[in-house]
């Protein structure tokens, strides 16, 4: 099934929030997915995926953690945090993509390739 990937590409949570509920609200939950763009987590945190995931339980949230290294790491932080998705640089070592893959299925979460 396709989705509309809507990147939350802030850096104040309280915006982010401010959007994503008005795109919620136009869009079937099941044609969508909301990022925490790379941004926002810089700028707020973990805690930035943890609210979006609170607040939005039918909507998967993509952590966009751009992971380089510490692969494993980083995957915990996203899906421990409410990600349904992480993401991983494609140019990353073949080891750092597979310590996100392998740690991010073992936690029920899913990997894009960045």
């Amino acid at each position: 099934m396709r989705r509309l990937q809507v990147a939350l590409d802030l850096t104040d949570l309280s915006r982010a929030l401010s959007i994503a509920s008005r795109v919620a609200e136009e869009c079937d939950p099941k044609l969508l997915m909301l990022e925490a763009g790379t941004p926002l987590i810089k700028a707020e945190g973990i805690r930035a995926v943890r609210r979006l995931a609170e607040e939005f339980r039918e909507i998967p949230i993509v952590a966009d953690m751009k992971t380089a290294d510490a692969g494993e790491v980083e995957a915990k932080l996203a899906i421990g945090n409410g990600a349904s998705y992480t993401t991983v640089l494609a140019v990353a070592s073949d080891e750092t993509i597979a310590r996100v893959v392998d740690a991010a299925h073992r936690m029920g979460g899913k990997v894009i390739g960045d």
